[in-house]
Parts: C-alpha cells; structure tokens; sequence
C-alpha cells in the first residue's frame, strides 16, 4: 500500500509543477484535465501526508518512553500521547485503503431512474408512485435537478412505468444501490376486509450517457410522432408532441410525452435510449455484471426483493445488509440517507476485503 501512495505523490507533485508552466495553461482542455486529476488524488495525499507525520511523532513518543528512565510523569505522557497517536494512524491507516478502492467512473453522472409496478395490481401501480415521490423528494433533500421523462400513470394515480432523470453531483453514487425488486406490505385503499397485501416494483438505476461514450447509429432509429394523451385518453395537447423512439437492432423502446415542444420529448427520449444501450453494452462486454443486474432487478416478483416496506410495523428492511430501521414514514419522504450510507459502507468493505498490500 505504501509504494501505491508513494507513486500517487510523486505523480500529485509532477501534475502540480506542470499546471504552473505557460505551455499547459495555454491548453486548456489538457490543464483542466490535469486539475481533475489533482482535485482526485487531493484526499489521498492530505491523508497520507497526516499519516506519515503521526507516524513520526509516534517514533518520537516511543523514544521519549524508552529515555525517561524512573521519571513516571513523563512516562504517564508519552503513554498517552502514544495511545492517542495509535488511534489517529489506524483512523487514517483505513481511510487510506477506502481512498485507494478503484472509483467507479460512472459515480458522478447523472441518473436515469425507472420505476415499474411488479406483482400486486393496483396496489404495485400505487407503491410505484409513492416510490417515484420518495426519490424526487431525496433529490430535493440534495438540491439535485429532477425530470420526469416517462409516466404512464393509472385511473388511481398509481404508476405502470415512470422514467425520471436526477441531475446533480455524485448522483449515480448514491443512487445506484436503489436497483432492485422493492416490496410492500400494507392495507390497500382498495381493500375493504382490512387484509394486509404483499406487493413490489422494480427500480432499475442508469447513469446518464454523453454523445461520445455511446455509439448510436440515428439510421438504427425509428422515430415515431404522436398526440400526448393522459388518463382515460384525454387530449394533454393537440399536436403531434409525444415521441416514441425504437432502436431496432435491439428492440428498445423509449417513449416521452412530458413535454408539449417535439423537439424536448426527442431529446429526453435519446438521452433513455443512450443510457440503456450504454447498459445493455456493458452487460454484454461483462457477463458478471449481466448476472449482478438480473438478479437484482429480477422479475419484479415479490419473492425477488433487495428491500421491504411494512407499512403496520412502520419498519423499512434492507435485506442485503440486514439492516432494519423504524423510521418508515421518514423515509417514504426521502430521509434515505441511513440505509444508503450502509450500502455504502457494506460495499467499501467488501472492496477492502480484496484490497491487495
């Protein structure tokens, strides 16, 4: 590990005394991209730099013990400064390993969150609509920008299928652990004999792709235009606004009549239809990942769950990390972070369990 942090401050300095001369500043794509890699490696050096300089001091305390001889008082010190030395490095010795865990490079993207009612009828049409509340309030709650692309919504404003774009800083990072079967249990509002009912939804988390990452054919594109409609068939508008996209290499089918202008459902249409062929690609170039997603996202059965929602004992589980909190009214409006954070923390420790020294 201490030859990785070697070689990251070496290469930290170079970076340092190149963004200074005249002939980078004056390219700017390449000395902006010489501060990105500054700004990311900043955390590993501070730290490293407090963990070289607690491990001296330790040295030095552990000289002061050995040298004071029959003076307890100064041993009583040095102990103590010792101790307290001890704990700063093991603090500081972890937070290196967790800064060293390869990044994900999609963590700062934006997110294209779709939500789809699974098992349970109307009951999971109306679980996808408080799901879709849940996550535009969390949004809310971190001042990310949100969109919604995508709704097809039922008689009882319960959701069939909802597409939303989330855009803000490290998006992707929080929200990717959301993928998934989430299942209720609760008393619908159409259940009269008070029976508590098992229903789910699946969440599938995409981040959002740019032009370049994405090669996308326009010639592989249906386009198709048509009247936005609402509930029950009325008429949102009288042009052609809605747009229905269909890469017919795959097969995939994106649809967008949020918008009244042609040209911004078009828009939001391709930007879906980039992140799902990105996704698509990637689970084609790495099988593992394919499996990962199958089996989080599953069927959308209530058997397939990553997370419950009981509504009468107020609980939220997530069964990947086994952690229940009590909190279930806070959460539907968007407190997430807890359970988020110990995904977080669940998956930086298996990333650490691999961590080669």
């Amino acid at each position: 590990m201490l030859d990785k942090l070697d070689f990251i401050v070496e290469k930290y300095k170079e970076l340092e005394a190149a963004v200074s001369k005249p002939e980078i500043i004056g390219n700017q794509p390449l000395w902006q991209k010489y501060i990105k890699e500054m700004s990311d490696m900043e955390p590993i050096v501070k730290t490293y730099s407090s963990f070289k300089k607690h491990k001296q001091e330790l040295s030095d305390a552990k000289e002061l013990l050995a040298g004071a001889g029959g003076d307890e008082e100064m041993k009583d010190l040095a102990k103590l400064e010792i101790s307290g030395l001890e704990d700063e490095i093991n603090k500081e010795e972890e937070q290196l390993k967790i800064l060293l865990i390869p990044k994900d490079p999609r963590d700062e993207k934006n997110v294209i969150l779709e939500i789809r009612a699974g098992t349970g009828g109307e009951e999971a049409a109306l679980f996808g609509s408080d799901l879709l509340r849940m996550y535009s309030m969390y949004a809310d709650s971190k001042n990310w920008k949100t969109e919604i692309i995508e709704l097809n919504e039922t008689g009882l404003n319960g959701i069939k299928e909802a597409v939303m774009l989330i855009k803000g800083k490290g998006a992707f990072s929080r929200l990717k652990y959301e993928s998934g079967v989430h299942r209720v249990q609760r008393v619908p509002t159409t259940e009269s004999s008070g029976r508590v009912h098992t229903s789910a939804a699946t969440v599938a988390v995409l981040p959002e792709m740019d032009d370049v990452e994405v090669d996308l054919n326009p010639n592989d594109v249906r386009v198709d235009v048509y009247r936005s409609s609402g509930n029950g068939g009325q008429s949102v508008n009288t042009t052609d606004s809605a747009v229905r996209l269909t890469h017919e290499p795959t097969g995939i089918v994106v649809t967008c009549q949020d918008e009244k202008s042609q040209i911004k459902n078009k828009d939001k249409a391709f930007k879906v239809l980039k992140s799902r062929l990105y996704n698509l690609k990637m689970e084609e170039q790495n099988k593992q990942l394919s499996d990962e997603r199958k089996s989080q996202v599953g069927s959308g059965d209530r058997s397939e769950r990553i997370r419950t929602y009981n509504f009468p004992q107020g609980r939220v589980s997530d069964h990947r990390i086994g952690l229940t909190i009590y909190k279930l009214d806070n959460f539907m409006n968007g407190d997430i972070d807890e359970v988020i954070e110990g995904l977080i923390t669940a998956d930086q420790a298996a990333k650490m369990s691999k961590f080669g020294e």
